[in-house]
């Protein structure tokens, strides 16, 4: 060891002393918060909660940093963490699993996370300096990539901080997929694929930065010639084509008349053709006869209830909330713009901006139904938009931009409203604009627009007009996108965007140049529904078949065949009712009143709360559930109510039995009845057989038959 002279004399001399190396300095938001994001200590299902684990809460993904070093150092009186023998607290204890943690091992002894941990608390456990630099964006390498199936990628996550430092932030980053059945990737970042082709994008985040991963994956034999010269009907055939040809997958051919009309008539509205309807369509030669079949669907009445009704389930139509007139007034309003072809953006600006008396302005009920601010502003944020900001008022939203002021911002259009009046007399009235009131920050935060926060104050009296005209711009990134994908949804059993409702740059459409076209043509119809649905149908790939071939079997994505689509609950129970022959009575409402024209969701009916008719408390999507169940598979098969339907006196199969005494033209009937085809031929040999050997029991014969065409898959499925 050298003596204080000898070295300032070596110093003096010009010697160069290495000095000792200075302590890390620890910033709690930077160090600490990527470990307790890392092993999810801070998610909803642990310390993040609402009401935390045992004692112990952590802000939800860290979004509030002060409360989370609060928790961690100041309360239950400073146990979690002990400056004096660092690998004694109670916060390395339970990580490194040396005491019981219910969330088990986190940090190993010795690990680099521990050693951070420790250090830390060692150094007196630091918030850190206030000016210190924080991350402003990440990064993914690879971004995008053309995978094998069955192979694997390492992504790597480098966070920029705001001085334009960089680091490798992979350890700590979270990952997602968007599709486990074409890839997962593991909490390490490694992506493995499927043996499956299509598209899958992989989130990575940060401390509240997100950025995308894109795989291609396609089949590893290419397509011969013959496999790719397919017919082009409209300009959406060539954006899916393109789309299949990097996949290596060719679509099937295009489907007969019997599957393309009740296909049709199921997607546009919601009824069965009957057996006349079928013949007449199946015996016409006409060329342009598909193109007139939806012109002919698109005038009928059912087009208009069955539209009404998907609207009425997100707009929330409740009369349990709202009570019988009221409900009825608002899906009055939405049925009468349906059947007038109203323009969606007109559709959506007398939503945003609906003042007046419940009962006569129809949409003002709305506002009663959602009546926080907040709810009103996520609710229409998520219908017309497909953005779902509800999150981010108490938190950054996880998987996108949208931050606390986002969401606070799009509130206060909605602060100033309110109901007046009596139950029979109740009135919604606008104030002036205003600001809404950031409950983490008490930070006033004016109204304004997502994204555009510029806009802030200049929004004067009804503060809902500035916001109904941005939200139905034709140059608002979202709205035409959002309706497009959603109708698109409907049509071919799948959106471009899945959910529908869950619009965010770390859920990218899998065909986006496909995506902008079909906004662009709903903009430039001036928001007609009709015209958009026309054109759907008229491409090849909605006439596609649903048969598979080859190579699009495992395609789930990317529309190279038809998709089998599960009915809504009403739809399949007016298809019962229809192919039976025997309507169906709701409590409250005329005799002969179908499933789909239920503009009161609570009506109470088993068949439809059994196979998932939504409740309208919220606007997801979600609240019809289309998963199938056990329940469901045997109420078809044994319910007393369908039997009844089934042997009813006046019913399809007692009026078959009777009127027709060819067996084989009865089995023809039946057929178009419940599938709307004709029989194979084997199909008609067989069924025919069947009720020559029951003549004794002829008509049981017919209901038997009946039962197992109700109970096939053919028929409980569009297809």
């Amino acid at each position: 060891m050298c003596r204080f002279g000898l070295c300032l004399g070596l110093v003096l001399a010009g010697c160069d002393c290495v000095p000792a190396a200075e302590p890390r300095s620890y910033h709690f938001e930077n160090d600490i918060e990527p470990i307790l994001s890392r092993y999810s200590c801070n998610s909803s299902g642990c310390h993040g909660k609402a009401e935390g684990q045992n004692g112990f809460k952590l802000s939800v993904f860290g979004y509030d940093q002060a409360a989370d070093h609060t928790a961690l150092v100041k309360e239950s009186r400073g146990r979690r963490v002990d400056a004096a023998a660092p690998e004694h607290s109670l916060l390395l204890l339970k990580a490194s699993g040396r005491i019981a943690h219910g969330g088990g091992v986190r940090t190993p002894v010795g690990s680099e996370d521990y050693e951070t941990l420790r250090g830390w608390i060692a150094a007196g456990t630091p918030l850190g300096d206030p000016a210190a630099p924080r991350v402003s964006a990440i990064r993914i390498e690879p971004d995008q990539k053309i995978m094998a199936m069955n192979s694997g990628v390492q992504l790597r996550v480098h966070a920029r901080f705001s001085d334009g430092r960089e680091i490798d932030a992979t350890r700590h980053a979270r990952f997602q997929s968007n599709n486990d059945g074409l890839a997962v990737v593991n909490s390490a970042g490694y992506v493995a694929t499927f043996d499956a082709p299509g598209d899958v994008a992989i989130m990575a985040s940060y401390l509240g930065q997100v950025a995308v991963f894109r795989a291609l994956i396609p089949r590893s034999k290419p397509l011969s010639s013959s496999q790719v010269a397919l017919p082009q009907f409209n300009f959406i055939d060539g954006h899916v084509d393109r789309k299949l040809a990097q996949l290596n997958i060719a679509a099937s051919a295009v489907c007969d008349d019997a599957e393309f009309m009740r296909r049709v008539y199921l997607d546009v509205i919601g009824t069965l053709p009957t057996s006349a309807e079928a013949r007449r369509f199946l015996s016409d030669t006409k060329p342009n006869k598909r193109a007139k079949l939806v012109d002919q669907l698109l005038q009928r009445p059912e087009f208009t209830d069955y539209w009404a009704l998907k609207w009425a389930d997100v707009l929330r139509v409740d009369r349990q909330a709202l009570g019988h007139d009221k409900a009825y007034a608002f899906y009055q309003w939405i049925r009468d713009g349906i059947a007038a072809n109203k323009p969606l953006d007109q559709f959506a600006r007398e939503v945003i901006a609906a003042e007046g008396p419940l009962a006569e302005v129809g949409p003002a009920s709305f506002y009663k139904v959602a009546s926080k601010p907040g709810d009103a502003a996520s609710s229409l944020s998520q219908i017309f938009l497909g953005v779902r900001i509800a999150c981010a008022e108490c938190h950054h939203h996880p998987f996108d931009r949208w931050t606390q002021n986002d969401y606070f911002g799009m509130q206060a259009f909605f602060a100033p409203l309110r109901i007046q009046g009596g139950k029979d007399n109740e009135v919604l009235l606008a104030g002036e604009a205003t600001a809404s009131v950031n409950a983490r920050t008490g930070e006033k935060v004016p109204a304004h627009v997502l994204g555009e926060e510029s806009q802030a104050g200049k929004a004067t009296g009804d503060s809902r007009q500035l916001l109904a005209h941005w939200l139905t711009s034709p140059a608002n990134p979202y709205f035409a996108r959002n309706l497009a994908n959603r109708i698109w949804a409907h049509m071919l059993g799948r959106g471009m965007i899945e959910p529908v409702d869950d619009v965010r740059a770390t859920n990218p459409p899998t065909n986006p140049e496909l995506l902008q076209a079909l906004a662009q043509r709903l903009i430039d119809s001036r928001f007609d529904m009709r015209q958009l649905i026309r054109e759907i149908t008229a491409s090849r790939v909605y006439q596609t078949s649903s048969r598979p071939n080859e190579t699009n079997l495992r395609d789930e994505q990317d529309y190279s065949r038809a998709l089998l689509k599960r009915l809504d609950a009403e739809v399949l129970l007016d298809m019962l009712c229809q192919a039976t022959g025997v309507p169906e009575k709701f409590r409250g409402l005329p005799a002969g009143s179908r499933a789909i024209q239920l503009w009161d969701s609570k009506v109470p009916h088993y068949f439809l709360k059994q196979f998932g008719r939504p409740q309208r408390v919220s606007a997801c999507e979600c609240e019809r559930r289309h998963e199938p169940n056990v329940a469901q598979v045997l109420h078809l098969l044994n319910s007393p109510e369908i039997q009844a339907k089934l042997s009813h006196e006046s019913g399809t199969a007692a009026r078959l039995a009777k009127q027709i005494a060819a067996d084989g033209k009865l089995v023809e009937e039946l057929y178009l009845i419940y599938f709307s085809r004709f029989p194979s031929t084997e199909e008609a040999k067989s069924a025919a057989q069947y009720l020559g050997e029951h003549q004794a029991q002829r008509r049981e014969a017919v209901e038997d038959l009946s039962w197992g065409l109700l109970n096939s898959l053919e028929f409980r499925f569009n297809h």
